[in-house]
């Protein structure tokens, strides 16, 4: 569910049915992060974590490789309209994450 899911998310950015959310665009002015990289996180990298439960739809995390480097983006999908809201981005950090940058750290 979560591949198909995916592709339907990369498909909407593909033929420009998305939105960048005010938050998403401010991290990336303070991140130096480019909108195409942002967009070659998602489109080129994984799903790493699903949050089916979020409103108003369900968002995932992703995890992308750009010029070498790991960036984190989340993005949600309505299936409804087919439309896709990026909504953060960033890069991950190892106090936080292993150094695959795909497993959580545990907290004590």
């Amino acid at each position: 569910m979560a591949r198909l899911r995916h592709e339907r998310l990369k498909a909407a950015l593909a033929e420009q049915r998305f939105e960048w959310r005010k938050h998403v665009l401010e991290r990336m002015a303070t991140r130096g992060l480019s909108q195409a990289a942002v967009l070659e996180a998602i489109t080129t990298g994984e799903m790493i974590e699903h949050y089916s439960d979020d409103e108003p739809y369900p968002s995932a995390l992703f995890l992308g490789w750009v010029q070498g480097e790991p960036l984190h983006v989340v993005a949600a999908f309505d299936e409804a309209s087919n439309w896709a809201y990026i909504i953060t981005a960033y890069r991950p950090d190892e106090e936080y994450f292993e150094a695959d940058f795909r497993t959580r750290r545990k907290r004590p």
